[in-house]
């Protein structure tokens, strides 16, 4: 009995654990808002953090983008591209202690996000992880061999538009 009672709570810990936080306000002006609301201001376009961004630095922004990919799992991360510049790099948002997921339909709207722009290197078996997530070939993770530095934004909060 008693064993049978630790195997329910430990399912009840797990479920509850691995619930995603994605609560979501709307907002005037029709942005809807995941995780932290803020007030926007002072945004920067992508192509305006890009030109601002300084090897070694980290930048606390407000930055508005196009929705290029989003984690088909669960909506644990998106890139981000510039909507003017097709060979702009991409930039990769994760958010903040996972406590909130996108629609995993946000490919090709804009958002305004809120956090903190760097520049990071990111390992193979990430490399990897994150294209299986996008549902990218078995082929295609196999070419996946060189780590890559990469763009990236840890965002506190975000605001689809329109």
């Amino acid at each position: 009995m008693r064993y049978f009672s630790f195997l329910i709570l430990a399912a009840v810990l797990t479920i509850s654990a691995c619930k995603s936080s994605n609560k979501s306000t709307a907002n005037a002006g029709g942005m809807t808002t995941f995780g932290e609301d803020f007030k926007v201001a002072k945004v920067l376009t992508y192509d305006q953090l890009l030109s601002q961004l300084k090897p070694g630095k980290e930048m606390e922004v407000q930055v508005e983008g196009l929705v290029d990919g989003v984690c088909q799992a669960k909506g644990c991360w998106m890139n981000i591209v510039s909507d003017k510049n097709p060979n702009a790099d991409k930039m990769f948002v994760k958010f903040h202690n996972y406590g909130f997921f996108m629609p995993k339909d946000l490919s090709g709207k804009k958002v305004i996000m809120k956090g903190k722009a760097y520049v990071e290197e990111t390992s193979v078996d990430e490399l990897r992880h994150y294209a299986e997530d996008e549902g990218k070939s078995k082929e295609d993770i196999e070419k996946i061999n060189q780590p890559k530095k990469e763009l990236k934004f840890m965002a506190t909060g975000v605001k689809i538009k329109g």
